[in-house]
């Protein structure tokens, strides 16, 4: 899931002319744990509250960080802050795309393992470059094609389909990611002079108006229950809105490509929360499959970089 926000928000964003890497891959790190403890918070919440609430609210507080990364963007207050983008219909469908990737992934939140549904979710990269193929017609070659092969062995192996363990429940992040990378994706279509900002501010309006509409649809909203779920309501959106801000500051900092590999942190991250807050430990669940995630990333995040360094004479 990470993988393709930051790709969709690193796209575009104008960086500082300074390369701090170091302190990049730190905030970056940070806006992993604040992730995960917004999922955390979620999980908390699903027993009283549906995932389309628990999206609605998160969406809603989304609208806050989509605002204030608009206005850190050099290039848009330089532009005279201008509001109209001609793509307002592919933004609209990146907001549809995430509206049901959040319901899918928080949904699994609440029925699975806390690092299990993380865990799946990392296979962002791998729809990433599937989708690549025939959104953007590019040439994928043997490297990138068996870096997916790998990570999806992984996910088969943590699925166990035809096995007892297997429970259709498990493919809701799988679903997330698929939505999550068809988003990043998507946004690689941007026109070049619209700042990447104000493109995911028009899918975020969106994905906050689906999110509603979704959980009105599916039964409404449940009154909060006591001053401590508004509290944690809060802190889920506080928690998320900081992340992606983390995340817009860490793209200006430095390459994308430095920080991507630290992306993968956000696994055992997520594993070390579970097993301390809900005591959770799904090691045989997880164990080699996660592994073969990560390494079927690693090699797409890799490749990426091979790609971009340029050739000596000769080469």
């Amino acid at each position: 899931m990470l993988l393709g926000l930051a790709g969709s928000v690193g796209k575009g964003v104008m960086r500082e002319r300074s390369d701090n890497a170091v302190l990049a891959i730190l905030i970056s790190v940070l806006a992993l744990v604040l992730f995960d403890l917004m999922g955390l918070i979620i999980k908390h919440l699903s027993p009283r509250y549906s995932a389309a609430e628990l999206s609605a609210y998160r969406n809603l507080f989304g609208l806050v960080p989509s605002l204030i990364a608009l206005w850190m963007t050099a290039s848009w207050r330089e532009a005279g802050r201008p509001m109209r983008i001609r793509q307002w219909r592919l933004a609209a469908l990146r907001g549809v795309a995430v509206t049901f990737a959040q319901f899918m992934f928080y949904l699994s939140l609440g029925i699975m393992a806390f690092a299990t549904a993380t865990t799946i979710s990392y296979t962002t990269a791998l729809f990433t470059t599937a989708l690549a193929v025939p959104i953007l017609r590019e040439r994928v070659g043997w490297v990138r094609w068996s870096a997916v092969a790998v990570g999806f062995v992984g996910v088969v192996m943590i699925l166990r389909p035809g096995s007892d363990a297997f429970s259709w429940a498990l493919l809701l992040p799988v679903g997330a990611s698929a939505l999550y990378a068809f988003s990043g994706v998507t946004a690689r279509l941007i026109d070049p002079e619209v700042p990447t900002p104000l493109f995911n501010l028009y899918s975020s309006v969106i994905a906050a108006a689906g999110s509603f509409t979704l959980a009105i649809s599916i039964g409404g909203f449940t009154p909060v229950a006591s001053t401590s779920d508004l509290a944690f309501i809060v802190l889920m959106g506080m928690f998320g809105g900081s992340a992606v801000l983390c995340l817009v500051v860490a793209y200006r900092m430095t390459e994308p490509s430095n920080l991507a590999p630290f992306s993968y942190f956000g696994i055992p991250i997520a594993f070390f929360l579970g097993w301390v807050f809900f005591a959770e430990a799904p090691v045989d669940d997880l164990w080699p499959g996660a592994l073969l995630i990560v390494i079927g990333g690693l090699m797409i995040v890799f490749r990426e970089r091979g790609l971009r360094r340029p050739k000596g004479p000769g080469l």
